[in-house]
């Protein structure tokens, strides 16, 4: 078994190298190439060549490992470590051209399902800023190479809180409602569209807390793992792991006072 820091290695250097693609596309322009769940949810072709080029450095650099990858899918390895990839999360800031979007690149041992796997190394990559953010487990959370830590204990009035939104219509009716019931009880709420990167606000606190229901493993396998390095509690409902029904991570006093007033919200 590889060390954690050379895998957080291997991490960092195909997300450096993927963004370095991504953003190239991003400057000879973008245009949409199919949609998924509904005609919101876009999928541009840099998404695929960036995940193609992903996969590529992962096999050549990890032949035996897992792969699941939001465009081309999973594929078992036999090392026991699988490797969770999203090659542009925030693909509508992208196509947009909103600088705010991210290659999200983890690795974890056991089977990619967040309800039952061990978080290893992630890294996260902003390339249209340059942000580079790692953490391996036991090593803490950084952005570049400055140690980073979760915002101070605040009341949940004070607290900066971000979110984000299903694509499907219905869901995000339901979502209005609960964020609506939401804004007078905080200090103001963020809706950047990058949810790797919502975690990663989390661990350097530029959010207090965050939360998100229906997202994918490959979403927040790397920021949850920077985001509880960083000193934050990441969990679903009731302290259990993170999984596409429900998302929570902050500061853990201010994550524990989120959860209440969500569930009295009927989140």
């Amino acid at each position: 078994m590889p060390s954690h820091s050379e895998l957080l290695q291997v991490a960092r250097t195909v997300a450096l190298a993927a963004g370095e693609l991504a953003s190239r596309r991003r400057r000879e322009g973008v245009t949409i190439a199919d949609t998924k769940s509904s005609p919101v949810d876009v999928v541009t072709a840099a998404d695929r060549e960036t995940e193609a080029l992903i996969r590529g450095m992962l096999a050549d650099a990890r032949p035996e490992d897992g792969f699941f990858g939001e465009e081309s899918g999973a594929e078992r390895g036999s090392s026991g470590l699988t490797w969770l990839v999203d090659p542009i999360d925030g693909t509508v800031n992208y196509l947009y051209g909103i600088p705010h979007y991210g290659i999200s690149i983890a690795v974890v041992e056991g089977e990619p399902d967040p309800l039952t796997w061990t978080g290893i190394a992630g890294c996260v990559v902003n390339p249209a800023i340059g942000e580079v953010f790692t953490a391996e487990v036991g090593g803490g959370a950084f952005l570049g190479d400055s140690a980073i830590h979760v915002a101070p204990t605040v009341d949940l009035s004070q607290a900066l809180v971000g979110t984000g939104f299903a694509y499907d219509s219905g869901m995000r009716a339901r979502q209005g409602e609960i964020v609506a019931g939401l804004l007078p009880q905080v200090r103001d709420i963020r809706r950047a569209g990058t949810a790797s990167l919502d975690l990663c606000f989390i661990a350097s606190g530029r959010l207090n807390a965050y939360f998100e229901r229906t997202l994918n493993p490959w979403d927040h396998a790397a920021g949850a793992i920077i985001a509880r390095e960083a000193g934050a509690r990441v969990t679903g409902w009731d302290g259990a792991p993170p999984s596409i029904d429900f998302i929570l991570a902050g500061e853990p006093s201010v994550a524990e006072s989120l959860e209440r007033l969500l569930r009295r919200l009927g989140a």
